[in-house]
């Protein structure tokens, strides 16, 4: 196989171009969304650049894609940046051209529904950056988590390796973000259990794939899951759900579909995000976002257990709908030191 482009990065002072390829909820919430292009500015030093559909609510698949596609081929535009994920990024994908994206490679960051472009965007070749999003990680109430902070400017600016690591306390209840007091003060954040080993006993490296699991789960349905599977033997798996909160039940069942695939049986390594456990349609309290985290890893393992039981796997990564949240190089590599207890990316 091909080794994957690591595109350029960026430099202080550089443009970068800020999409809605998703939702256009920049629309609907400015006050999450100006914070997080002041913070571009200010705290990493980059021009942000929006586009005809940054701002748009309902812009048509066709609109986003052409915004996608002139923030690629803009040669002053040295990244590209999600403002927030969404729900039909699938149907924005038919609509771009690969040649013109492989022509012109930039470091694209986002995640949730940014699953569908950084997928994309890895099997045209190059590494892109699940994480970081204007209006959540860097429009955060009050200040960026240091750690969040970190590994967005490691990714941004760098490469070679970056440990990650276990986040001390973690943030889970979001306030209102139509309501500016929620902008006072950072979230309450609660102590966080650390990472979760099973069969932690190797070291394994690969490349890394996967992304949001509901979001994996309509492209298995929709086949746009680049075939053969055995095209991502010793791949390193990486999975995240979101604040839709799926049932334990079913993140078996979309793990069970993979299995029958003969997919999940392709990863020797498995990074599980930590499972994000409220949402103001579902508002659990503490014990019961306990309660959720287990049952979605004990969901996670059955699923294993009965399909790749040979995978290592890490749970409560601070990766996707969390907070802090880690980038995650897609494409790039990973090496996750069973041993040692330690997990290394390459941006």
């Amino acid at each position: 196989m091909t080794a994957p482009l690591h595109p350029s990065k960026p430099r202080p002072g550089d443009r970068i171009a800020v999409l809605s390829p998703s939702a256009g909820l920049p629309a609907l919430f400015p006050q999450p969304y100006e914070l997080g292009l002041r913070r571009l500015r200010e705290d990493f030093g980059l021009k942000p650049v929006e586009y005809p559909t940054t701002r748009k609510s309902g812009a048509t698949p066709e609109e986003r894609a052409a915004d996608i596609h002139a923030a690629f081929a803009d040669p002053e535009i040295k990244a590209v940046m999600a403002s927030i994920g969404g729900e039909d990024q699938i149907t924005v994908v038919p609509h771009l051209d690969a040649g013109l994206l492989r022509a012109n490679p930039k470091p694209f960051f986002g995640y949730s529904d940014n699953t569908n472009l950084l997928l994309f965007l890895r099997d045209l070749g190059m590494v892109a950056y699940h994480g970081g999003s204007v209006m959540v990680e860097l429009g955060r109430p009050g200040a960026m988590h240091p750690q969040t902070a970190d590994s967005l400017r490691a990714a941004l600016f760098t490469s070679g390796e970056y440990e990650l690591a276990p986040a001390e306390a973690a943030g889970h209840v979001n306030g209102p973000w139509d309501d500016p007091r929620t902008f006072d003060a950072e979230p309450e954040l609660e102590p966080a259990d650390g990472w979760t080993w099973h069969q932690g006993d190797r070291v394994v490296e690969g490349a890394a794939w996967g992304g949001n699991l509901e979001i994996l789960s309509w492209l298995l349905m929709a086949d746009r899951v680049a075939r053969p599977v055995e095209a991502h033997a010793g791949d390193v798996l990486f999975l995240e759900t979101s604040e839709e909160m799926p049932r334990a039940e079913e993140v078996y069942r979309i793990l069970r579909g993979m299995g029958e695939r003969g997919l999940l049986r392709q990863f020797p390594a498995l990074l599980m995000g930590r499972a994000k456990s409220w949402s103001f349609e579902n508002r659990l309290g503490p014990e019961e976002r306990r309660r959720h985290r287990r049952e979605q890893r004990e969901a996670v393992l059955r699923a294993l257990g009965e399909y790749a039981p040979g995978t290592m796997a890490v749970f409560d990564v601070d990766l996707g709908h969390t907070d802090p949240q880690v980038v995650i190089p897609v494409g790039g590599r990973v090496r996750v030191d069973g041993p040692a207890r330690r997990v290394f990316v390459t941006y």
